[in-house]
């Protein structure tokens, strides 16, 4: 059959309605969506060699002629046995099969095959077990590097192998170029279909890093252009104007002075909203570093010009504490602030939602339930997002659609992070955000001391708790688990009496009955409902409590200034950005606050890592060195940045790259801002594409 880029996988020989439904489970319908489905690795099946000469144990090719006829014996019931001698010049050898009948008739006495896999046993008995096997001389899958592709239950990676075979030798050709020529030759990159055919079946290890370099930088010159597009939307658009003016009015609220970043910070945004075009603007800060203060002068800001704001937050708990900070902060002045959570009471969301459409709430706050059909706001003006990379461009775009006034204006957009990015990252994050970086602590907050302690200090660390709930301080326990016993990590060795991860609820118990029978002790958990979070954590937030065993629900959760001392257990489970983050709960009031690590791993690369926390407060340095050893994910969890999927880049590891492909997107977008010369047209369409998981995102 003739393939092109269009043609239908269920049109290819072997392939029927199950198999394709196999195949529509890994997105892939076409012979295009095959080419563009990336092998996750490789297998090298280049080394030939004789019966006599293969090395022991490991997997190499070997090319046999069949001695005899295969023989098939029933073990037990599930358990078939294949058996077959292949010889050569050098000597001969067992091969065996299991639950593999088909082999009895694949292989014929007297033909000479490519066996590949590992030769075990030495002298006259050496043996092989479910190899691959290929007639000598039209051989497709021995004697190559091998790909290995992401898999699906009834695809096997030789059918898949086999389909992208057939899709490479006849429409590697038609694989459009998007790059233009003047560019790949500026960078030294392969043309598409180089790439795409050594990307798939590699001729050599230098073909392939080629294929993939050229690849990589494709994806992130497109994605760096997207983001670009992202950006240059909002010169076009039109929003509310708030007048700086009323700044002085926000400061005289205070109770305190704003930090030099605060004020740097703040004076952006306003310029930003002064200016009569969407503000999108990012501000990142540490833990505590009082980025709230900058929503706040906003929100200030758009009530002083008769607008509204809504702040949405990731978690109930964040919400509320949101809340109460401003609403303390600004009702003072005549700012009415309401609350909107999704465990409040329906009565209660109707009042909330009815003031909202009669404009006598000036800024709502709330969690995810503000996305919900019915709230309407009647004078959106400002919209602000905390902890953005939990949210996406596509929520954010749905919370500022709800401030499309009848005039054509767009609200003002602003999101705060206390999640730092590696500055490598931040472009392609935030890559359609102005971002203000506020990198002071307000003063007085004194830095916390922190510690890593293997389990054999765990007594040591117990009468530490006792020695600051005895000065009157408060203390968190946080554990990897809710309830169920999760397996140690390789090269953990459990601790007596603990030999499960710490798990909330049963840990929780073990404490309070055994550990600290005279202490006040409470646990918060993600599955518990609101209502039951919310009052144990204003039990705490009261001080009613001593001790609070918690999971990472407290990770962005309410201030307790006189909590003075975080324990992590199991902290080698943790990414460092995420224990950053834990250890910002504490250190809030005035007293010297503490952080304790705890793991009974020795292993010595994962000392290493928690020793950053030790030796560094700087949540940038951190975050560079989770990069490194963690990879992306643990910034955005599974995929909640709401940026495109990327098929085969690496942030973490191919950050050089991505400079390179950063700097070329905008030289290019400087000659052409609306890429409308004909030679990228196909670099457009290449964007569009990449963007289409966020439908209306190019709008």
């Amino acid at each position: 059959m003739e393939i092109h880029l269009d043609t239908r996988l269920e049109a290819f020989p072997g392939i029927g309605a199950a198999r394709a439904r196999g195949l529509a489970k890994l997105g892939l319908e076409t012979a295009e969506d095959l080419l563009r489905c990336y092998p996750r690795d490789y297998e090298d099946r280049r080394l030939r060699t004789t019966i006599r000469s293969a090395p022991e144990g490991q997997s190499v090719c070997v090319p046999a002629m069949v001695a005899d006829t295969p023989r098939t014996s029933y073990v037990r019931k599930g358990l078939e046995l294949t058996k077959v001698r292949a010889v050569d010049g050098s000597g001969s050898m067992d091969v065996t099969f299991f639950n593999q009948t088909y082999v009895k008739h694949a292989l014929i006495p007297g033909e000479s095959y490519v066996f590949y896999g590992a030769v075990t046993g030495l002298g006259q008995r050496r043996q092989m077990t479910n190899p691959v096997f290929e007639p000598e001389g039209r051989a497709r899958f021995t004697g190559r590097i091998m790909p290995i592709y992401p898999l699906t239950a009834g695809i096997s990676n030789n059918r898949l192998a086999g389909l992208a075979l057939q899709c490479v030798e006849q429409c590697v050709e038609e694989v459009p170029e998007v790059l233009p020529p003047a560019l790949r030759q500026a960078h030294a990159l392969a043309a598409a279909p180089f790439a795409c055919q050594n990307i798939h079946f590699p001729e050599t290890e230098e073909a392939l890093d080629l294929a993939r370099r050229r690849l990589v930088f494709e994806e992130l010159f497109t994605l760096s252009c997207g983001m670009a597009f992202l950006r240059d939307r909002r010169s076009v658009g039109r929003a509310p104007v708030f007048s700086p003016e009323g700044l002085e009015g926000f400061r005289a609220l205070l109770p305190f002075s704003l930090t030099g970043a605060q004020e740097r910070a703040i004076r952006e945004a306003a310029a930003d909203c002064a200016s009569g075009r969407p503000m999108d603007r990012l501000v990142q800060g540490d833990v505590g570093s009082g980025k709230t203060m900058v929503a706040a002068a906003c929100c200030y800001l758009a009530w002083k010009s008769g607008w509204q704001s809504a702040l949405m937050a990731p978690t109930e708990i964040l919400a509320e504490q949101h809340f109460r900070t401003l609403s303390g902060l600004l009702e003072p002045a005549g700012l009415h602030v309401a609350l909107l959570t999704g465990s409040m009471r329906a009565a209660e969301k109707r009042k909330v939602r009815a003031a909202l459409a009669a404009g006598t709430v000036h800024l709502l706050v709330g969690t995810h339930a503000i996305l919900s059909d019915g709230v309407e706001l009647a004078r959106l003006g400002l919209v602000v997002t905390d902890e953005q990379h939990r949210f996406g461009v596509a929520q954010r775009a749905a919370l500022a659609a709800k401030g499309g006034t009848s005039d054509g204006l767009s609200p003002h957009v602003l999101v705060m992070s206390a999640t730092p990015i590696p500055r490598t990252l931040a472009l392609i994050i935030y890559g359609d955000l102005d971002v203000s970086v506020i990198d002071e602590l307000p003063p007085g907050r004194t830095p916390v001391e922190t510690f890593l302690v293997g389990e054999d200090k765990r007594a040591r660390m117990y009468g530490f708790v006792r020695k600051q709930v005895g000065l009157g301080r408060q203390v968190y326990i946080v554990c990897p688990a809710v309830e169920e016993a999760v397996p140690l990590p390789e090269g953990t060795e459990p601790s007596p009496g603990f030999a499960d991860l710490k798990a909330v609820t049963t840990y929780a118990k073990k404490l309070e009955e055994q550990v600290f029978p005279d202490l006040r002790v409470g646990f918060v958990h993600g599955r518990m409902r609101a209502k039951e979070k919310e009052s144990v954590m204003a039990a705490f937030s009261a001080g009613a409590l001593d001790v609070l065993v918690s999971t990472t629900v407290i990770e962005v959760g309410v201030d307790v200034p006189n909590a003075a001392l975080m324990i992590v257990e199991n902290a080698d489970r943790f990414g460092l950005s995420q224990l950053h983050q834990l250890r910002g709960r504490v250190g809030r009031g005035s007293h010297q606050s503490y952080c304790v690590l705890i793991t009974s791993s020795r292993d010595p690369d994962t000392r290493a890592r928690l020793k950053v926390l030790v030796q560094t407060s700087d949540g940038f340095r951190i975050a560079e060195e989770d990069l490194k050893l963690r990879g992306p994910g643990d910034f955005f969890g599974k995929r909640q940045h709401g940026l495109p999927q990327l098929k085969i880049a690496d942030l973490a590891g191919d950050t050089r790259l991505l400079k390179e492909a950063q700097e070329a997107a905008q030289d290019l977008l400087r000659a052409d801002p609306a890429l409308c010369r004909p030679e990228h047209q196909a670099l457009k369409t290449q964007i569009q594409r990449l963007f289409t998981e966020n439908a209306g995102i190019f709008n």
